[in-house]
């Protein structure tokens, strides 16, 4: 394989993994906030839920962007954001734009994380 063909479902997978950086930084540079948060969405003991959802993230957006497990890190990726999207829909209701904070970036992020390992 040459450098410059790359397999578009690499780029995608790397891109998915990538995307988990922001998402933990948020989470650990506001523990406090983000632990109501959590409560809000009813996941108690919230602290405990926001730090083993930042290694989750971190583990899956690793084994994303370094292709180690790229199926299980999918996996791991997917549950994530699947309960991120359940607290969403909790707090806010079933709406489904962002500007009513819905659900769609993290059901679209899902999706993109299982065609990205997808052979």
């Amino acid at each position: 394989m040459d450098f410059l063909s790359v397999e578009p479902s690499s780029v995608l997978r790397v891109l998915c993994g990538l995307w988990f950086i922001p998402h933990c930084i948020g989470k650990m540079r506001n523990v406090g906030p983000a632990s109501a948060t959590f409560a809000k969405a009813g996941f108690h003991p919230a602290g405990a839920f926001v730090i083993i959802t930042i290694i989750a993230e971190l583990i899956a957006g690793s084994g994303l962007v370094l292709n180690i497990f790229p199926r299980l890190a999918a996996g791991l990726a997917v549950a994530v954001l699947l309960g991120a999207s359940y607290a969403v829909l909790r707090i806010s209701g079933w709406n489904w734009r962002w500007q009513k904070q819905g659900p769609e970036f993290m059901i679209f992020w899902s999706a993109a994380c299982v065609l990205a390992v997808l052979d």
